[in-house]
């Protein structure tokens, strides 16, 4: 399967490694990318991994980290499309905002 990231994904990782290399260090910067970049091998080859969201039809999740969960889709033609890394420690109705 191939994987595809919105802008909205990309912006939303971007914004947790640079949250992370400020705060944490690095070290916890690298920790992050190499734990995603599993992730999307992982997706790639079991693509149902994550659980479905209730909430809306076809939404799919996988908690990544203690406080960061990645939501997708699977579409037609073997393509994951990942939609947003969410900090879970934020509002719950931010989500998918």
């Amino acid at each position: 399967m191939k994987v595809f990231w919105t802008i909205r994904a990309r912006k939303s990782f971007d914004s947790i490694v640079a949250f992370l290399s400020e705060e944490w260090g690095v070290t916890s910067a690298r920790k992050f990318l190499r734990l995603t970049f599993r992730l999307v091998e992982l997706l790639k080859e079991h693509p149902h991994l994550g659980k479905e969201e209730k909430a809306i039809e076809g939404l799919r999740s996988f908690v990544l980290t203690r406080h960061t969960t990645v939501f997708y889709r699977i579409k037609a033609k073997k393509v994951i499309v990942l939609l947003k890394f969410f900090d879970t420690r934020q509002n719950p109705q931010k989500r998918l905002k």
